[in-house]
Protein backbone atom coordinates (compact mmCIF):
# COMPACT_ATOMS: atom_id res chain seq x y z
CA UNK A 1 0.00 0.00 0.00
CA UNK A 2 1.31 3.61 -0.78
CA UNK A 3 2.00 6.12 1.59
CA UNK A 4 0.09 8.49 -0.24
CA UNK A 5 -3.40 10.09 -0.72
CA UNK A 6 -6.28 8.08 -2.48
CA UNK A 7 -9.30 9.84 -4.04
CA UNK A 8 -12.04 7.54 -3.59
CA UNK A 9 -13.55 8.68 -6.22
CA UNK A 10 -11.32 7.75 -8.69
CA UNK A 11 -11.14 4.46 -6.85
CA UNK A 12 -14.58 3.81 -7.37
CA UNK A 13 -14.03 4.98 -10.90
CA UNK A 14 -11.38 2.25 -11.26
CA UNK A 15 -13.75 -0.73 -12.13
CA UNK A 16 -17.34 -1.56 -12.75
CA UNK A 17 -17.91 -4.53 -10.67
CA UNK A 18 -20.28 -4.67 -8.34
CA UNK A 19 -20.30 -7.17 -5.47
CA UNK A 20 -16.52 -7.07 -5.64
CA UNK A 21 -14.60 -4.55 -2.80
CA UNK A 22 -11.50 -2.85 -3.70
CA UNK A 23 -8.66 -2.07 -1.05
CA UNK A 24 -8.35 2.08 -0.54
CA UNK A 25 -6.04 1.96 2.22
CA UNK A 26 -4.35 -0.29 5.29
CA UNK A 27 -4.79 0.79 9.10
CA UNK A 28 -2.70 -1.95 10.94
CA UNK A 29 -3.87 -5.00 10.42
CA UNK A 30 -7.55 -3.97 9.14
CA UNK A 31 -8.17 -3.04 5.34
CA UNK A 32 -10.61 0.09 4.15
CA UNK A 33 -12.68 -1.22 0.84
CA UNK A 34 -14.43 -0.11 -1.29
CA UNK A 35 -17.30 -1.39 -3.39
CA UNK A 36 -20.20 -0.41 -5.65
CA UNK A 37 -22.68 -2.45 -4.66
CA UNK A 38 -26.85 -3.06 -6.28
CA UNK A 39 -29.26 -5.73 -5.77
CA UNK A 40 -28.55 -8.35 -3.24
CA UNK A 41 -25.67 -10.07 -1.75
CA UNK A 42 -25.81 -12.93 0.39
CA UNK A 43 -26.73 -13.94 4.04
CA UNK A 44 -23.46 -14.72 5.76
CA UNK A 45 -21.79 -13.64 9.05
CA UNK A 46 -18.28 -13.23 9.91
CA UNK A 47 -17.35 -15.15 13.05
CA UNK A 48 -14.61 -13.03 14.59
CA UNK A 49 -15.46 -9.70 13.62
CA UNK A 50 -17.22 -6.89 13.27
CA UNK A 51 -18.17 -5.23 9.89
CA UNK A 52 -18.09 -1.65 9.62
CA UNK A 53 -20.12 0.02 6.90
CA UNK A 54 -20.26 3.82 5.41
CA UNK A 55 -22.59 4.91 2.60
CA UNK A 56 -20.95 7.48 0.18
CA UNK A 57 -23.72 7.15 -2.36
CA UNK A 58 -26.61 6.43 -2.54
CA UNK A 59 -29.24 3.91 -0.16
CA UNK A 60 -27.70 0.85 1.33
CA UNK A 61 -30.13 -1.74 3.32
CA UNK A 62 -29.13 -4.60 5.63
CA UNK A 63 -31.31 -7.49 7.20
CA UNK A 64 -29.74 -8.80 10.01
CA UNK A 65 -30.89 -11.87 12.05
CA UNK A 66 -30.47 -11.15 15.58
CA UNK A 67 -31.68 -13.40 18.85
CA UNK A 68 -34.57 -10.98 19.07
CA UNK A 69 -36.11 -11.71 15.55
CA UNK A 70 -35.18 -10.05 11.81
CA UNK A 71 -34.93 -6.56 10.78
CA UNK A 72 -33.89 -4.52 8.27
CA UNK A 73 -31.61 -1.46 9.02
CA UNK A 74 -32.07 1.15 6.00
CA UNK A 75 -28.57 3.52 5.34
CA UNK A 76 -29.12 6.83 3.53
CA UNK A 77 -25.69 8.36 1.83
CA UNK A 78 -23.06 9.70 4.94
CA UNK A 79 -24.42 7.35 7.14
CA UNK A 80 -22.48 4.31 9.34
CA UNK A 81 -23.36 0.99 10.63
CA UNK A 82 -21.83 -1.62 12.61
CA UNK A 83 -22.68 -5.26 12.32
CA UNK A 84 -21.69 -7.47 15.39
CA UNK A 85 -19.79 -10.49 14.39
CA UNK A 86 -21.18 -13.50 14.12
CA UNK A 87 -24.64 -11.73 12.86
CA UNK A 88 -25.99 -13.15 10.57
CA UNK A 89 -26.72 -10.17 7.99
CA UNK A 90 -27.44 -9.86 4.26
CA UNK A 91 -27.05 -6.25 2.64
CA UNK A 92 -28.48 -4.97 -0.22
CA UNK A 93 -29.20 -1.75 -2.35
CA UNK A 94 -32.35 -2.05 -4.51
CA UNK A 95 -31.20 1.13 -6.55
CA UNK A 96 -27.48 0.89 -5.98
CA UNK A 97 -24.62 2.72 -3.61
CA UNK A 98 -20.80 2.92 -3.09
CA UNK A 99 -19.84 2.16 0.16
CA UNK A 100 -17.02 1.88 2.46
CA UNK A 101 -16.16 -1.05 4.97
CA UNK A 102 -13.54 -1.42 7.18
CA UNK A 103 -12.43 -5.05 8.38
CA UNK A 104 -9.49 -7.30 8.85
CA UNK A 105 -7.10 -8.00 6.44
CA UNK A 106 -7.81 -11.22 4.61
CA UNK A 107 -11.59 -11.15 5.56
CA UNK A 108 -14.03 -13.11 2.59
CA UNK A 109 -16.52 -10.74 1.28
CA UNK A 110 -18.94 -13.84 2.01
CA UNK A 111 -18.14 -14.13 5.49
CA UNK A 112 -17.28 -17.56 7.26
CA UNK A 113 -20.80 -19.12 7.25
CA UNK A 114 -23.10 -18.54 4.15
CA UNK A 115 -25.86 -19.62 1.73
CA UNK A 116 -24.93 -20.37 -1.34
CA UNK A 117 -23.05 -17.74 -3.69
CA UNK A 118 -24.52 -16.42 -6.94
CA UNK A 119 -22.10 -16.53 -9.40
CA UNK A 120 -22.70 -12.70 -10.21
CA UNK A 121 -21.01 -12.58 -6.50
CA UNK A 122 -17.34 -12.21 -5.97
CA UNK A 123 -15.59 -14.08 -3.44
CA UNK A 124 -13.01 -12.03 -2.50
CA UNK A 125 -10.27 -10.80 0.06
CA UNK A 126 -10.78 -7.09 -1.62
CA UNK A 127 -8.68 -6.40 -4.81
CA UNK A 128 -6.09 -4.02 -5.06
CA UNK A 129 -6.36 -1.02 -6.78
CA UNK A 130 -4.39 -1.62 -10.25
CA UNK A 131 -1.05 0.84 -11.24
CA UNK A 132 -2.51 1.70 -13.91
CA UNK A 133 -5.75 2.57 -12.62
CA UNK A 134 -6.37 6.08 -11.65
CA UNK A 135 -5.58 6.64 -7.68
CA UNK A 136 -4.44 3.09 -7.61
CA UNK A 137 -1.50 0.99 -7.06
CA UNK A 138 -0.65 -2.54 -7.30
CA UNK A 139 -1.48 -6.29 -8.35
CA UNK A 140 -4.37 -8.66 -8.17
CA UNK A 141 -6.46 -9.76 -4.98
CA UNK A 142 -4.90 -8.42 -1.55
CA UNK A 143 -2.91 -10.77 0.61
Amino acid sequence: MSNRPISLSQALASFDAVWSPHVVARVNDYDVRVAKVEGEHVWHAHADTDEFFLVLDGTLEISLREPAGERTVRLPRDSVFTVPRGTEHKPSAPTGATILMFEPTGTLSVGDRQENVPDHLDVTTGHALSSNEPGGEGGSDAP
